[in-house]
């Protein structure tokens, strides 16, 4: 059966490039991310406060290592674009941004970000989320990017804010954390926003 509509973004959209590196305007970079990143990524997530946020942790150096290639992996694949954020003129890693659950034919994704504890209260994951957008629905012609966090991540919920994602509900009961089931609030950006 033959669809109506033509796919907003057609195969190959991502895996037909190569990953780029994206600038943002206030000296960090998105960048692809490096199998030597594996012991910064390890470091972070020993941090209670990703164990609060996010379903993994990190037992060693190697597993990471698994994180990366896999990450590295998904580009070709188109099923997710991930970026380590860091420090324009250090190098330093301060954090993950990411499209993940990407359907180019929908020409949606969903954003995903975290950040290294000396990287919080700096303004990077907003910064990376902007850039990220900018880059995904203005370059790329994504139409739709989603971006999901638990209603108690007051934090996440700042950065959606300041980056455009307007809140569009709650989604009950939706994300099993170590503590228990987690309400989520659903923001999105669409072109043209």
């Amino acid at each position: 059966m033959p669809y109506l509509t033509e796919p907003v973004l057609p195969p190959g959209t991502l895996s037909g490039i190569t990953q780029p590196t994206l600038p943002t305007d206030e000296g960090l970079l998105l960048r692809p991310w490096r199998f030597e990143d594996a012991p910064a990524v390890h470091a972070a997530f020993q941090d209670p406060v990703m164990h609060q946020w996010h379903a993994r942790a990190a037992d060693s150096v190697g597993e990471v290592g698994g994180w990366i290639e896999e990450w590295v992996a998904a580009w070709g694949r188109e099923a997710s674009a991930q970026w380590a954020v860091v420090e324009a003129d250090s190098g330093l890693l301060l954090g993950r941004v990411a499209l993940r659950e990407i359907h180019l034919a929908d020409g949606q994704a969903e954003m995903a970000y975290w950040t290294t504890v000396g990287a919080r209260g700096r303004g990077v994951a907003a910064r990376a989320a902007a850039t990220l957008a900018r880059w995904a629905l203005d370059d790329i012609g994504f139409h739709r990017l989603e971006l999901l966090h638990s209603v108690r991540n007051e934090a996440s919920c700042r950065v959606a804010a300041k980056t455009g994602f307007a809140l569009e509900g709650a989604k009950r009961s939706a994300v099993l954390h170590p503590d228990g089931w987690h309400d989520m609030h659903l923001h999105a950006r669409v072109r043209g926003d």
